[in-house]
This record gives C-alpha cells, structure tokens and sequence, in this order.
C-alpha cells in the first residue's frame, strides 16, 4: 500500500474562512494572530496565521487525500521555520520515509512551502494502518 520513496503534494489557501473558523473554534485570539499593528511592531508583515492552521492541513492530508481512511495518526512532530499570513497558498509535500510492516505503521517526512519555495514548516508524521 505505501513503499518508502512514495511522494505526494497538495496545494492549501489560508483563506479567511480557514483563519475565522480556526479563531472560532479555539478562540485563540493572541494580537499577533489578530492585530496586524501588533503583529507589524514586531518584525511581520501583518497578522500571522496560528501555526495550527497547518496541523489541520496536515490531519486532511492523512484523513482525507491518502487512498485509505483505515488509519490513525500515531505521532507528529512539526517545526515552524516561517511566518504564514492570510491568503497565503502553501505548497505541501509528503514522502514516505519509512514503512513498518510487523507493526503496520508508516511514517511521513513533510514541508510546507510559500510559493517562492521558503520552508514553512517541515516534520514527520506517523500514521498507523488499521486492520
């Protein structure tokens, strides 16, 4: 089912719907994530997106866009490297870096990318394979 080496992208929007709803659901609203002033006074271009924005993309990816849903995430691990801001596309990339049979589990190495090719955020994720 996957073999080390295996590749797969996929193209995200940080859209204002995914910003409002994230603040909606976790009502995470730190002014570096909701003042642009705040966020301006401190080195950024503007409001930066909460990191976890990207954590619901990574849970999409192995929830929905892999070729099975019988899977559970075991363990992740992500780094931030790179302010995020609204409406900005990220680039994500996966690649199977490991496979473990006699446990059935799988793990990911991954990044996320601006468009100019800047590392966002990068790690590993462990799914297992459920029987």
């Amino acid at each position: 089912m996957f073999a080390v080496g295996d590749s797969y992208k996929k193209e995200f929007c940080v859209s204002e719907a995914v910003y409002k709803g994230f603040i909606n659901i976790f009502n995470d609203n730190n002014p570096l994530h909701t003042n642009d002033e705040f966020a301006l006074s401190h080195g950024f271009k503007g409001k930066v997106m909460h990191g976890n924005i990207l954590n619901g993309f990574l849970s999409y990816f192995i929830g929905e866009y892999l070729s099975t849903k019988d899977v559970i995430i075991h363990k992740q691990d992500i780094q931030f490297k790179n302010p995020v801001y609204l409406n900005d596309t990220v680039f994500f990339e996966a690649n199977v870096s490991e496979v473990y049979t006699s446990v059935n589990a799988v793990e990911f190495k991954f990044q996320f990318k601006s468009k100019d090719l800047l590392v966002l955020a990068k790690g590993k994720i462990q799914i297992g394979i459920l029987s």
